[in-house]
């Protein structure tokens, strides 16, 4: 399974770079719906289902529908940017490094002698048939009872994008009449 990891983790390193290289936005904006679908992948074989879903909901679906709505109501060439990228190099450069030293005291992937993998609670599994009254699946508890101002905010999330996507597209709908009308217009005064 390691080398499946560190796969994705590479494809993963190529497609950042790869957006950073890009000028054409449409296909910066089609890598990044890629680099989500690999994010969610990776986060799915590190056993995290939830948050893979999520990702590939959000960042590979809803984001990438709402950044291509975008792009069609702008441009499709980034233009040349006047300022210096070394400001932005050095945050992003910071904000690894600060990231980087905040993984160094944690247990290695899968170490049976992790806290996690020591000291379970098992109160978890007991008390979830009592705490969510005769539920007899123990995950569901735990998503919608004991994490479920997690959930909500998940939820909600994927609510506010997939609304922000359909008045983003409605209000194109809503615009065409006016662009066409103002286009005749223009045509108008051309020809007299």
């Amino acid at each position: 399974m390691n080398w499946v990891v560190f796969a994705i983790l590479a494809l993963l390193a190529l497609t950042a770079v790869t957006v950073a290289r890009l000028r054409q936005l449409w296909a910066a904006v089609m890598f990044t719906g890629i680099y989500s679908f690999l994010s969610a992948s990776w986060m799915l074989i590190l056993d995290a289902p939830d948050v893979a879903f999520t990702e590939a909901a959000v960042g590979a679906g809803i984001s990438t529908v709402l950044m291509l709505s975008t792009l069609a109501l702008t441009g499709e060439q980034e233009q040349p940017t006047k300022r210096s990228p070394l400001v932005p190099l050095l945050v992003v450069t910071v904000t690894g490094g600060a990231l980087i030293y905040g993984t160094l005291d944690m247990p290695h992937y899968g170490d049976p002698n992790a806290i996690v993998h020591l000291h379970p609670d098992p109160s978890f599994v007991e008390r979830s048939l009592e705490d969510m009254h005769g539920l007899p699946n123990v995950v569901t508890a735990l998503l919608a009872s004991y994490r479920g101002y997690d959930t909500l905010g998940e939820t909600t999330v994927v609510l506010t994008a997939g609304i922000a996507v359909l008045l983003i597209l409605r209000r194109d709908e809503m615009e065409r009449p006016a662009i066409a009308s103002r286009a005749k217009r223009r045509k108008r005064k051309a020809n007299a």
